[in-house]
């Protein structure tokens, strides 16, 4: 049940957390979607990142609520600054031309206070070090991060931050929890090392890689490591659903959708399934007389069950049709402000029918939304149960 309750009237139960997925450029819209959060007065309790939604989550652990927009503003600013905005044609083909020419522009000349070409390059460098297995230097993310993240904040603050990378030796998934880690810059860029453009980061002797590829969403770490009520906004930045594709150009993009966000639907899903089926062996179990219920496997199975509700918004980015499958790494001034703009509209769309996902919390039940092209709505979740009260 709810014990809070935002300006906007939505009731917040004991823990509010925002998931950010990895997608590089795409980025800016989860950025957007922070922003309409705040003004809608929804305070977070936890922020979970993976890549750039780990660079995104920093900024927001990192900083006062009042100023975190602002600096995320000043990141997305800085990162798009070599490639202004430029009065457009409203042409699919035109925007998609330059759409690729700036993904070119990046891949040859790197991006302002996140990466740099590597000089002299890798093959000239010591072996087994990290500039002899990456095209590019991210040292100037460093400096960024430490000129816009306050790490005492991140560390000691209220709002809780986890970041997830992976061990190149063992394949080992990890996470980098503030609850029992000290977070820092080298955190942060572990998680968004994605080889082999950007070099495995070190910590403690130990080498590690962007944390999507193994899983591109926290979701089903944060559900597990919670003992509250909890809504959480899932920020996507790959749509499962997408059309057949035409060309090369349009299967790039296809495959890099299915292969980030394939594995994303089904936690989710799966996760908001498993918290209705115990719902109802819950009630089931509380239905037993009491010689049955002292029996020891009854008491086990009550053990096993979590009886705390699971809200899960997704909000997905919806690539325009001028977006090719380099726009993880199209990092231009126009191609940011769209994604910002999107992930605002995102969040408007969906509190529309905010009163949908109102009534589930305030009512203690589970239940995965989607923001569907009529507002929010209920997803529906394959082999799901009833979950009324």
């Amino acid at each position: 049940m709810p014990r809070r309750a935002a300006p906007a009237a939505l009731p917040l139960p004991d823990l509010v957390v925002l998931v950010l997925q990895g997608g590089g450029a795409l980025g800016a819209y989860q950025a957007g979607v922070y922003e309409a959060l705040i003004d809608l007065g929804i305070e977070l309790d936890w922020v979970a990142g993976i890549s750039i939604g780990a660079v995104n989550a920093a900024i927001i652990a990192g900083n006062p609520r009042d100023e975190a927009v602002g600096k995320l503003r000043q990141f997305w600013d800085g990162v798009s600054s070599a490639l202004p905005s430029l009065p457009m044609v409203d042409n699919d083909l035109i925007r998609e031309w330059t759409h690729v020419a700036a993904a070119g522009q990046v891949a040859t000349f790197g991006v302002p206070g996140f990466f740099t070409p590597r000089w002299p390059p890798p093959m000239l460098a010591e072996p087994q070090t990290p500039a002899a297995v990456s095209l590019y230097d991210t040292a100037p993310l460093v400096e960024t991060l430490d000129r816009l993240v306050d790490w005492d904040r991140v560390n000691t603050g209220k709002v809780r931050l986890s970041v997830g990378a992976v061990a190149v030796e063992t394949g080992n998934f990890r996470y980098f929890d503030t609850k029992c880690d000290r977070i820092d810059a080298r955190h942060i860029l572990a998680s968004g090392a994605l080889p082999p453009g950007l070099p495995p980061v070190e910590i403690d002797g130990v080498w590690y890689w962007d944390g999507g590829l193994v899983s591109n969403t926290p979701l089903e770490y944060v559900v597990q490591s919670a003992r509250e009520d909890m809504l959480a906004f899932q920020v996507d930045l790959f749509p499962a659903r997408g059309d057949r594709p035409h060309d090369l150009e349009e299967a790039w993009s296809r495959e890099k959708d299915i292969r980030f966000s394939s594995r994303t639907r089904r936690i989710s899903d799966g996760l908001v399934r498993r918290r209705k089926e115990h719902r109802l062996i819950d009630r089931m179990l509380k239905k037993l007389p009491d010689e049955l219920r002292d029996l020891p496997e009854v008491k086990a199975v009550e053990r096993m069950v979590e009886r705390k509700a699971l809200n899960v918004v997704q909000l997905v980015h919806q690539p325009p049709a001028w977006q090719t499958g380099a726009r993880d790494f199209e990092f231009s001034r126009a191609t940011m402000e769209a994604n910002w703009a999107q992930g605002r509209a995102a969040v408007e769309a969906a509190m529309k029918d905010g009163h949908l996902l109102a009534d589930s919390i305030a009512e203690g039940r589970s239940e995965s939304f989607a923001v569907q092209p009529g507002g929010l709505q209920p997803k529906a979740v394959p082999d799901t149960p009833p979950d009324n009260p």
